[in-house]
């Protein structure tokens, strides 16, 4: 994972692929999820667990989403989040704080919102000890809600996730991963959308993916151009409000262009 700045992006690999895992880690994606939940069918969760244990190593930290609190295999995968090489842990359908519990108080938490239930305790989950970044799960929120939403029906909703990060003093989120994986404009227009609403990053479920995603989760050229301009101006300035391109570079101005050359890489 990216030690430098927060993921932009999080390139799931199924928990039963264990040939895929190195490619995973070698591909450009900021951060790999490891997953033992959506990526299989019931009875291949427990062999695939077993794979991910034989493969895990520090030197190679991963997320690992594991299944929901009421399911069976919950008690299990959290025996293994214990393990070296786990650098966070992405609770599926994350509901309730209490199941955090369960973890103990030695891994980050990426909560995934993917209910109603979820939603309803949005700030609760947010200032959870350990939760690092909230992630928005939009395809079975839909299915939960009874809903067949685009993007923008969603907004609402991706508002919400961001409010709740910024209010609980925790990480930008992480938004749902967009279905296209071909159509590589679609990604990053969706990727896109949702920096500009404040998320920080995007999942993805195909390398083809990524590097839309890290670009539209990164400053461009010209963005960076702007924000050198800016910090030297005021640095010239000394604190007083200056002008440049005939508009005003007050604190606020200068805060921005500060936060977008932390994001460069």
């Amino acid at each position: 994972m990216n030690t430098v700045a927060p993921p932009r992006s999080y390139l799931f690999v199924p928990g039963n692929r264990p040939e895929r895992f190195d490619k995973a880690l070698a591909s450009a994606a900021d951060a790999v999820i490891v997953d033992l939940e959506d990526a299989m069918p019931p009875e291949q969760k427990n062999a695939a667990r077993a794979a991910v244990a034989g493969w895990l190593v520090a030197s190679k930290p991963v997320v690992l989403r594991i299944n929901a609190a009421d399911t069976p295999w919950f008690d299990e995968d959290l025996a293994l989040c214990r393990q070296p090489g786990v650098a966070a842990v992405m609770f599926a359908k994350a509901e309730r704080v209490e199941d955090f519990a369960a973890l103990g108080g030695s891994v980050p938490i990426i909560a995934l919102i993917e209910s109603a239930a979820g939603f309803d305790n949005l700030r609760a989950i947010a200032s959870a000890p350990q939760v690092q970044r909230l992630a928005f799960g939009a395809i079975d929120f839909q299915l939960d809600m009874h809903m067949r939403a685009t993007f923008d029906d969603l907004v609402f909703f991706r508002s919400q996730i961001v409010l709740a990060s910024r209010l609980a003093g925790i990480g930008t989120p992480i938004d749902s991963p967009s279905t296209a994986i071909d159509a590589t404009d679609e990604v990053e227009s969706e990727a896109q959308r949702a920096r500009r609403l404040g998320f920080g990053a995007k999942l993805c479920i195909h390398p083809k993916q990524v590097a839309s995603v890290n670009r539209s989760f990164s400053p461009s050229e010209a963005d960076v151009a702007w924000a050198k301009r800016v910090v030297d101006v005021a640095a010239a300035s000394a604190g007083a409000a200056v002008a440049l391109d005939g508009k005003m570079v007050d604190k606020p101005v200068i805060l921005r262009a500060q936060a977008i050359l932390r994001e460069v890489r």
